[in-house]
């Protein structure tokens, strides 16, 4: 198959100003609702577990909704290809809307680890599709300003999610978390009822690649999986592990030969000869690795190493999010005024290598204001990043291809962002177990701790729990010897912690290092539609 050439002139480009702000409102309240629900959840789990039970299955409760709204991301963009936008993102937000009244009437784990599955299928629609419906309204060189802004609304999600959950779990049942999307919901499909026409691309109509859906799922499902429960719940040698990784290997290409095959992809592979889209993918993904492996680590260094609450932890990552809101919305608005985008790309990532190697340099004595200064650094860094790739990549296929090429930028972040938690975690464990068992050898009166004291030494999360901390102090405390050397132990854990985390953030700083590098190699085409 012949790569296709660009066209310039998006499908709904005549649409007058206004409209085009009322549907944009609705693609922006629905992407709004999908990325709080990635936040607004970690602060109700405590008391959906006290409620439901099944606390050793609460993990699966962030995993369900991942894996779903990853694995189905370029298939939904692939489904909006074919159908056109509008039906796609109606679907997606009415099954959120399901999946959200499921979840808020379930009355065991296991019920709301389904009916998250169903949420984050809607999800993956939104997601997709929400930055495609840029391409129908506006020529490339309007869409970084908007770009910005769709960048802009991850990072408020951010802001206000925890807020939003912890307000209404303190105040109201659980369960309104996930009830208060039907209101939203409903606005976002009236919006899009309303005001977006279907537009159909004759030209991608054909039977929908069923075996290419089906081996893109088996493929990444059990990657993620491995990805998340890997170092968690099993280790990562265990034949579990080992034989996911090894099913999706087997997958990988048994999707290449479907899709060369299929008449109707859902994943074009000439797409990646493409330089444009190949480089930009490359370093979307790389900094996907480098940014989410790299900041998730955070909350933990200012809880166990600075020694502040959980509260203060997560005010840590609102200047950072404020500084994407900022830094998204001006790129944005300086790529549609000068019609450059490669250069914010270098710039941003840049930005955001520097403030990683700031962070690295974050000790056991930093305080917390000197981590919320470098989180500002990374954040601007990465909202200058927001807008350039998506645009770069819209820019180098023909419209018709808009939903496929936009939604696969948002899996391999999300793909990036997966590998380098689990990178990172296990790095982390490996780094701060090793100093541990050298900090027990060379303790006085560190023999005389039982084994279950000396295990929960090994793990970082006794620094921040202060329940068990107090309670093995006061078994303790009836031997001065034993109490000093956990007292020793303990601070010895501190340092490992903020050792072990300078070492994260400096490979997570080579991540994106590797990224500004590639964005050298991303060609530049004139964006269309701009006048000269």
């Amino acid at each position: 198959m012949t790569e296709p050439l660009p066209l310039d002139k998006p499908i709904l480009g005549d649409f007058t100003k206004r409209k085009k702000i009322i549907i944009m409102a609705g693609a922006m309240i629905g992407l709004l609702m999908a990325a709080l629900d990635q936040t607004v959840v970690a602060t109700a789990l405590p008391q959906v577990v006290a409620d439901l039970g099944g606390f050793d299955r609460f993990a699966w409760v962030f995993t369900a909704y991942m894996l779903a709204s990853t694995a189905l991301i370029p298939i939904m963009g692939k489904l909006s290809d074919i159908y056109g936008r509008k039906w796609v993102l109606i679907g997606g937000a009415a099954i959120f809307m399901i999946g959200s009244v499921l979840c808020g009437t379930a009355f065991t784990m296991n019920q709301l680890i389904i009916y998250r599955a169903i949420q984050g299928i809607g999800a993956a629609s939104l997601m997709a599709n929400s930055f495609t419906i840029l391409a129908d309204l506006f020529p490339p060189a309007e869409r970084g300003k908007w770009q910005g802004l769709f960048g802009a609304t991850f990072a408020l999600a951010s802001v206000i999610g925890p807020v939003t959950g912890g307000y209404i779990t303190d105040n109201f049942e659980w369960r309104w978390i996930f009830l208060i999307n039907v209101p939203v919901g409903i606005v976002t499909i009236i919006f899009l009822l309303l005001t977006m026409p279907s537009i159909h691309h004759q030209s991608n109509k054909g039977t929908i690649d069923f075996a290419g859906a089906s081996v893109l799922i088996l493929l990444v499902v059990p990657f993620l999986l491995a990805l998340t429960l890997g170092g968690d719940l099993y280790d990562w040698t265990s034949l579990q592990i080992i034989l996911m990784f090894l099913w999706s290997l087997i997958m990988l290409p048994c999707f290449v030969i479907i899709e060369r095959r299929a008449s109707n992809p859902i994943i074009p592979l000439w797409v990646f000869r493409n330089p444009v889209y190949s480089v930009s993918i490359f370093a979307i993904f790389m900094t996907g690795l480098g940014m989410f492996g790299g900041v998730v680590f955070v909350p933990l260094f200012i809880q166990g190493v600075v020694g502040s609450s959980a509260t203060n932890s997560g005010a840590v990552i609102v200047p950072m999010s404020l500084a994407i809101v900022l830094s998204s919305t001006i790129a944005g608005q300086l790529i549609a005024r000068t019609g450059h985008y490669k250069i914010f790309g270098s710039m941003g990532l840049g930005v955001m290598a520097f403030g990683l190697y700031l962070l690295a340099d974050l000790g056991a004595d930093s305080t917390e204001w000197l981590a919320v200064r470098n989180m500002i650094v990374v954040g601007l860094g990465l909202g200058i990043t927001f807008p350039v790739y998506v645009i770069a990549v819209q820019n180098s296929f023909e419209h018709r291809f808009a939903g496929i090429v936009t939604s696969t930028t948002q899996f391999f972040r999300q793909i990036g962002g997966t590998m380098g938690v689990a990178i990172m975690g296990s790095i982390l464990a490996v780094n701060v177990g090793r100093s541990m068992n050298e900090a027990v050898s060379q303790t006085p009166g560190a023999d005389n701790l039982s084994n279950d004291v000396l295990l929960a030494l090994g793990n970082p999360q006794l620094l921040i729990d202060i329940e068990s901390k107090s309670k093995i102090q006061e078994a303790l405390t009836s031997d001065p010897n034993t109490a000093l050397a956990f007292s020793d132990l303990l601070e010895a854990l501190r340092i490992s912690l903020a050792e072990s985390i300078s070492n994260v953030f400096l490979l997570s700083m080579v991540f994106v290092l590797i990224a500004f590098l590639a964005s050298f190699f991303v060609k530049e085409v004139a964006l269309k539609g701009r006048e000269h």
